[in-house]
């Protein structure tokens, strides 16, 4: 009869993979970049309705409501969700491939802390959504120069 060595237990002599692959690192600052981008794009809408208030008001007559104003209310709306959608399959990931937590590696870190500014972020741009939309159907008054 051969003895036989016994195994090493889980994690001894055994390298864990590294976490901060290109992908966890591309994830992680997407996060960031999306919080902003949501932010930027749903403040915008007002400087669209801004523009078309003026224009209206130079012409005398009402103009139909811009479609960029719609398409930046919505776009601000979804990059904020996405960028909470990002750090969530993040965490998915580093928990099933390198069984880390999020705030065990650094790309986890990041993505971690700057998910909480869309706690900030995702209803301000709700409310400017609403803006939007309270805008189109109210319309604006031209005053009586006109």
């Amino acid at each position: 009869m051969t003895a036989t060595a016994p195994s090493p237990a889980p994690g001894e002599g055994t390298a864990r993979p590294r976490a901060a692959t290109f992908g966890t690192v591309t994830a992680a600052l997407a996060v960031p970049l999306l919080i902003v981008a949501g932010a930027a794009t749903s403040l915008h809408t007002q400087e669209i309705e801004s523009d078309w208030a003026e224009r209206q008001r130079k012409a005398c007559r009402s103009l139909p409501f811009p479609m960029a104003e719609y398409a930046a209310g919505w776009a601000g709306a979804l990059l904020g969700v996405a960028a909470v959608a990002v750090c969530v399959l993040l965490a998915r990931r580093l928990r099933r491939r390198y069984g880390l937590r999020l705030g065990e590696s650094w790309p986890g870190l990041l993505a971690g802390t700057t998910v909480w500014f869309s706690v900030l972020a995702i209803p301000m741009e709700l409310i400017q959504l609403y803006v939007v939309h309270a805008a189109a159907a109210s319309g604006i008054n031209l005053g009586d120069g006109c």
